[in-house]
């Protein structure tokens, strides 16, 4: 059997199989890693080199004006903690709403779970949209806060779906009729047995609402208007506006060092709004791995 097997990884065909997924699979990592990557050259080199094309897989001119300005600009860096504040508070919210209420609707014993679970997911076809929404922030007087941009969303559906099917995988009932048996009641259950067993998809969680906090500028654009409290993404934004409306200007000669400037701390602000991210998923790999694929096999 074990030669069988031997002959048959080493039989031609395979061979060329096994080639052709490490293409895919090299050409897809390209794909991804290059923009990052080309993001971080281009942060520290001379803009013209840039717009000349010559900046392809190593820096060309090497500058830190970029970061010098970015670190020094006082808008950057106070949108940089308010974006900090948002997503680790949006994180703790989403997870206390999140977590609970997929046990609960992991538990076949509540009554009307299936109904419940029905009309949440009927909110992932059905969106009122922008406005209703607007209305509600404003009539909840949350306008211009950060809590505009975190209770609106403070539950995705999908990420709730995940979570129950987790649960439902991985905590069988007879797991709390013992507890029962024990002198547990649910809040007990919940929080000593439940819990500790899901570091897994809590760390899912983490990286899916913390991601979404920190990528999201859209309802900072809609919901704030007091530039103190504008995220980094927002920011961005507003530095990737500022140079299309440079470029439109008529007296090229007046603005091609202000342009050049705002060039490199568009890229250089990319890299450092990326970071964060880059830092959280190697600590959380492991279990988001078998979080979301628990979620994904069993449920």
């Amino acid at each position: 059997m074990t030669h069988t097997v031997s002959r048959m990884k080493t039989s031609p065909a395979d061979r060329i199989f096994d080639i052709a997924v490490y293409v895919l699979l090299g050409f897809a990592v390209l794909t991804v890693l290059y923009p990052l990557y080309f993001m971080c050259i281009a942060s520290i080199s001379n803009p013209d080199a840039i717009y000349q094309g010559r900046v392809v897989l190593l820096p060309k001119e090497i500058t830190a004006l970029g970061y010098q300005r970015i670190f020094s600009n006082t808008v950057i860096f106070r949108s940089y903690l308010n974006s900090i504040i948002y997503t680790i508070s949006g994180v703790l919210i989403s997870l206390i709403l999140t977590i609970p209420t997929a046990f609960a609707l992991s538990r076949p014993e509540l009554p009307g779970r299936s109904l419940i679970l029905k009309l949440m997911i009927f909110t992932m076809y059905f969106y009122g949209g922008i406005i209703p929404l607007y209305i509600v922030v404003r009539y909840l007087k949350l306008l211009n806060t950060m809590w505009s941009l975190i209770f609106p969303t403070a539950i995705v559906t999908y990420n709730l779906i995940v979570a129950r099917a987790f649960y439902i995988s991985m905590i069988p009932s007879e797991l709390f009729e013992a507890s029962v048996l024990d002198g547990c009641n649910y809040t007990k259950f919940f929080f000593y047995i439940v819990l500790p067993l899901s570091k897994a998809i809590i760390s899912v969680m983490v990286l899916f609402y913390a991601t979404k906090m920190w990528n999201g500028f859209m309802d900072a654009l809609i919901y704030l208007s007091n530039e103190s409290k504008f995220p980094l993404q927002l920011v961005l934004r507003n530095i990737l506006l500022q140079s299309q409306a440079l470029a439109l200007l008529d007296d090229a000669t007046a603005v091609a060092d202000q342009q050049k400037a705002t060039e490199l701390i568009k890229y250089g602000v990319v890299v450092v709004a990326s970071f964060p991210m880059l830092c959280l998923y190697p600590f959380i790999q492991k279990h988001f791995v078998s979080g979301i694929m628990i979620g994904a096999v069993k449920g």
